[in-house]
């Protein structure tokens, strides 16, 4: 069960073979592995607890677990959560409690932590919490949504984060170069060019990077001195099209959708344009864009234009009838006139204003003037008497409409919005004048 007992030779793709051995090794991720850095410190000094290490795919989940194996001593037993039944974890518990009687520790590595349910995750909780097994755990899913709250508050959790297109460019080249390990012994000529290409194009993930590198030169035929040479041409053709890590359900799903409403809400249309592509790029679907694009509509443009919220939720309805992928066009299309409009957020705080007076003063009686009178023997009661009907005062008349009148909305007197607050301006200095 031990996943690092295996040979050189029988890890055959470079990913595997170019795996880091020791912590010097290691590129990326220096907002927790650097020096003096939390993780670094726990790992340096052999005081590691319980560590949920999350990110996407290729940024060094699995290498980091092999060296703090090689470096602690301790017994490892690796499970994929995906296949790993409630008796295998509690067959690992029992046997982490026969090693610690005999001095040695146990680290259990779970690959893809987030597909054990939750039963399987309670199983860990007492033995994590008494040191009995050291839990690893590696996921490209937000944790803080499919993990045990019991289970995070018991660990470390570290976000790892896509590495850059110059750490790409370092693991790239340190492959070139490494001949026990790398492709140091094939003599290939690589055009920088092709190297920047691999660094930016594999979007922060070593293992694509090295895949593509790996498959581009040994594909690559030998010219007459026994070279081979790997240009931009062929990494183009190397790194072949994938879909960039996108957790529909999880963190990045929010996290980008997140970075597309802040876009549009801070006028900015390119980088809106940009966070569309990268959703729809990633199968994002366009009705969920479409959906958000009504609430943004009422939330950050609401009266200042209110044009905004019928453009987006045509805009709904032509994505749902058109489907992909002309839907892109007239998602781009609305994007760019929400991120152009002026913008005002006042029937959101004064929805959420007139919430929370409820919330805290409770609910009150509809005054009887206001109550309805369509039925039979209803102004007996009183009700609807007193009532004054606009109509007949050219529509405005001043009236109570509530025990105590609080104010809730404030204008912020941004385009369209302006308007409407002149307007009511004009309404109450009119009554006040006849009145008078």
């Amino acid at each position: 069960m031990d996943l690092f007992s295996q040979s050189k030779e029988e890890k055959t793709t470079l990913a595997v073979r170019m795996r880091p051995e020791v912590l010097s090794e290691f590129v990326g991720q220096g907002h927790v592995l650097g020096e003096g850095k939390i993780l670094r410190r726990k790992i340096e000094a052999d005081r590691l607890s319980s560590l949920i290490l999350w990110g996407p795919p290729g940024t060094g989940k699995t290498s980091l677990a092999e060296i703090i194996s090689k470096r602690t001593g301790a017994k490892f037993v690796f499970l994929n959560g995906s296949f790993c039944s409630s008796q295998d974890i509690k067959r690992v518990i029992t046997g982490a409690g026969l090693s610690s009687r005999q001095g040695r520790k146990v680290l259990l590595f779970i690959d893809e932590i987030h597909r054990l349910n939750r039963l399987k995750q309670d199983i860990l909780i007492q033995d994590t919490e008494t040191a009995k097994v050291i839990l690893m755990g590696a996921t490209t899913y937000n944790p803080f949504f499919y993990i045990n709250p019991a289970l995070i508050s018991r660990s470390l959790v570290c976000e790892f984060k896509p590495l850059t297109p110059e750490e790409i460019m370092v693991i790239l080249k340190r492959a070139l170069n490494d001949k026990e390990r790398g492709l140091g012994s094939e003599k290939a000529e690589v055009e920088e060019e092709a190297l920047n290409y691999l660094s930016v194009s594999s979007s922060g993930d070593a293992r694509k990077a090295l895949s593509s590198l790996e498959i581009g030169v040994m594909t690559t035929p030998k010219d007459s001195q026994g070279r081979r040479r790997f240009s931009l041409s062929v990494a183009q053709e190397s790194i072949q099209y994938t879909p960039a890590f996108y957790d529909k359900k999880g963190g990045y799903h929010y996290d980008v959708i997140s970075a597309f409403i802040k876009s549009v809400r801070g006028s900015d249309p390119d980088s809106a344009l940009y966070w569309l592509a990268r959703m729809l790029y990633s199968g994002e679907d366009p009705r969920f864009i479409a959906r958000r694009m009504v609430v943004l509509a009422s939330e950050d443009i609401g009266l200042a234009d209110p044009f905004a919220l019928v453009l987006a939720t045509s805009c709904f309805k032509a994505v749902e009838f058109v489907g992909m992928p002309e839907a892109r066009i007239v998602l781009s299309e609305t994007v760019l006139y929400l991120a152009q409009a002026e913008k005002s957020n006042s029937a959101y705080l004064a929805i959420e204003k007139a919430g929370r007076d409820i919330e805290s003063s409770g609910v009150e009686d509809v005054p009887l003037p206001l109550k309805d009178t369509h039925y039979s023997r209803a102004e007996k009661t009183g009700r609807g008497k007193e009532y004054k009907y606009p109509h007949n005062f050219k529509g405005y008349i001043k009236q109570d409409y509530r025990k105590e009148a609080k104010q809730y909305y404030f204008s912020n007197n941004i385009g369209t919005e302006a308007q409407l607050a002149q307007r009511l301006k004009q309404f109450k200095l009119r009554a006040e004048k006849k009145e008078d």
